[in-house]
């Protein structure tokens, strides 16, 4: 049952947006610059720290924040670059991108509002009105926030909310620095062992071989059209799909792609960087820029993996100059290239290491999965008041 104490309330009132402006007649020495793009579901990619006098500091750097500071990106708000600052850096700005949420907190809780804005049907409608603007793609401004109205319950039960929903948020993002680490650990071994030989006297084993990798790689050819087939993006460090529950049909621009199998390795650009990955479903599409390559069975896919993120220099060479027909890469380049292999006994006692690693990730990618299906289910109805926090109590 809903509150009998929530009431219609205007965001506008129990917030102010847009509050501190940076001026560059303050000539702060340096700042900590969060760009829109750097932060999607309140996941933070990267902060830009920029040198006064070094660094070209961009024009939309001007907006400060405060702790609890709720970010909405004012640009395509489906997109979801969004998130609310826990930790403010020394100087630091965000874009003019944003709209800066500063909540009142005599009469609201940053963190319900900010669950109440990331809601799937309030992202929708922001976006909706955004696609009214006049501007080139679709965008909204901080008064179409601002005059949302919501049934907002008494402080106590905001705060209440607020918490249940951001301990599992806080519980995901741990989950997520913990398997950053793992990783890390994991990469820094490969190197010590199969880049720097350490273990070996800090020179390769003369029992190693150096093949080309014409030996193992064979140029894959297959397309398809088929709307069941997932269509995957490419990214530095492998290959995901582009959304992991619906199966995104492919466009009519789109039907070329090129198939790629578990295990094979794809190549390509993507904006004049060169991306990679090994593919890690069964099956998927990928755009007709990408080379995809079947490997052999007789080499070690994971070690493949392995050897090129940890020799990303030694494939620089492989763009190939933009021409009319796009970037892409130089297969036969690539093919002449070589990769030493070790012997299995060696890949063997390595894997033993790091496959408990990749255990100990899949193990918090489930959890974080299992949690954010709850959070998901409990945001509308907390919000909503179909469920109250009485409620869960009770159960």
């Amino acid at each position: 049952m809903m509150s009998q104490d929530r009431k219609l309330t205007r965001i506008g009132d129990v917030c102010k947006t847009n509050q501190q402006t940076y001026s560059v007649s303050e000539k702060w020495p340096f700042v900590n610059y969060l760009d829109t793009g750097n932060i999607t579901k309140n996941r933070v990619s990267e902060i830009q720290h920029l040198v006064t006098g070094q660094d070209t500091l961009p024009s939309r750097a001007r907006r400060k924040v405060t702790v609890d500071d709720i970010l909405y990106s004012t640009v395509r708000p489906n997109q979801r670059h969004y998130g609310i600052v826990k930790e403010v850096l020394p100087n630091m700005l965000v874009s003019t991108g944003f709209v800066v949420i500063t909540v009142d907190k005599a009469v609201a809780d940053s963190d319900f509002l900010y669950y109440y804005l990331t809601q799937n049907d309030i992202v929708d409608g922001l976006h909706a009105i955004g696609e009214q603007s006049v501007s080139a793609y679709p965008s909204i401004k901080p008064s179409d926030i601002e005059s949302l109205e919501m049934m907002l319950p008494p402080l106590e039960e905001q705060r209440e909310i607020g918490h249940i929903l951001r301990v599992l948020d806080d519980k995901i993002a741990n989950n997520t620095a913990i398997n950053h680490h793992l990783e890390q650990m994991a990469q820094a071994i490969f190197k010590s062992w199969f880049v720097s030989f350490e273990p070996f006297g800090g020179v390769m084993p003369n029992d190693w071989r150096e093949v080309k990798f014409s030996t193992f790689l064979t140029p894959r050819i297959e397309k398809s059209n088929d709307p069941k087939i997932p269509l995957f993006s490419v990214t530095d460090t492998g290959i995901y799909p582009r959304d992991e529950k619906f199966k995104k049909k492919l466009s009519k621009a789109e039907t070329k792609n090129k198939i790629a199998r578990e295990t094979d390795l794809v190549f390509g650009m993507s904006r004049e960087i060169l991306n990679w990955g090994v593919m890690r479903s069964t099956i998927g599409g990928v755009s007709s820029a990408y080379n995809v390559f079947a490997v052999d069975s007789r080499i070690n896919s994971k070690y493949l993996e392995s050897f090129i993120k940890a020799h990303s220099f030694y494939f620089k060479d492989l763009i190939r100059p933009a021409t009319r027909e796009g970037q892409g890469i130089d297969k036969t380049a690539l093919m002449l290239k070589s990769i030493y292999l070790p012997p299995d006994e060696v890949l063997a006692e390595y894997y033993a290491i790091e496959d408990a690693m990749m255990a100990q990730i899949r193990e918090k990618e489930a959890e974080s999965n299992c949690l954010a299906e709850i959070r998901d289910a409990l945001l509308p109805r907390l919000m909503s008041g179909e469920l109250s926090v009485a409620d869960m109590d009770a159960k």
